[in-house]
């Protein structure tokens, strides 16, 4: 389940209807599909495009898109800094960032053209997210460094990320709530953590 924050407000939506209403001004869409019995967490990149193949089929028809693939990171992938680097900066893209999550947790921040706050969301199993061409963004991944995720194309060489130069993304840590944050006396856990500042 995501859980998208708007710092500058010290304000979490969590719940599925408010997050599709915040993003849909954005022009980002956010949907969840059933993953429980679906496939095996570790099921190989073809068992995985099989089980959500309708889902898959029906964002291609419905977006353009032409292919699909299965992108599987964990703390042990060589260079995995190095390839985090290219995308925890701010940048854009000239085509879609689709991404449906099947196992791990990564957080968007999004820099909206229109003078709103920076905002993030982060993602989880279950949860999908079109960010689409042009957004200024960046991401990174949970402290567990682990995401394996769908992603779909138009064409992959769209997908090259064009830095803006701004280097807004280092005044932001990922902060990711993970599946069971925690909610006490009416404060998230980052708002305490904001206090204890």
């Amino acid at each position: 389940m995501a859980h998208l924050r708007i710092p500058s407000a010290d304000r979490v939506i969590d719940d599925v209807e408010s997050i599709r209403r915040f993003l849909l001004p954005h022009g980002i869409h956010y949907d969840c599909w059933p993953v429980a019995g679906r496939v095996g967490r570790d099921a190989s990149q073809e068992e995985i495009l099989a089980a959500y193949a309708p889902e898959v089929e029906a964002l291609k028809a419905s977006g353009g898109y032409i292919t699909a693939d299965v992108v599987n990171v964990t703390p042990d992938v060589p260079g995995l800094q190095e390839m985090l680097n290219k995308f925890n900066q701010e940048h854009r893209h000239a085509e879609d960032e689709v991404r449906f999550i099947v196992k791990g947790r990564g957080i968007f921040y999004i820099h909206p053209e229109n003078g709103d706050e920076v905002f993030s969301i982060e993602i989880g199993e279950g949860d999908l997210i079109n960010v689409p061409a042009g957004t200024k963004h960046w991401f990174d991944l949970c402290a567990d460094r682990t995401i394996r995720a769908i992603r779909l194309f138009r064409e992959k060489a769209g997908w090259t990320p064009q830095y803006t130069g701004d280097g807004i993304a280092s005044g932001y840590q990922p902060l990711c709530f993970g599946p069971n944050h925690i909610a006490v006396k009416g404060f998230r856990i980052e708002q305490a953590a904001a206090i204890a500042a």
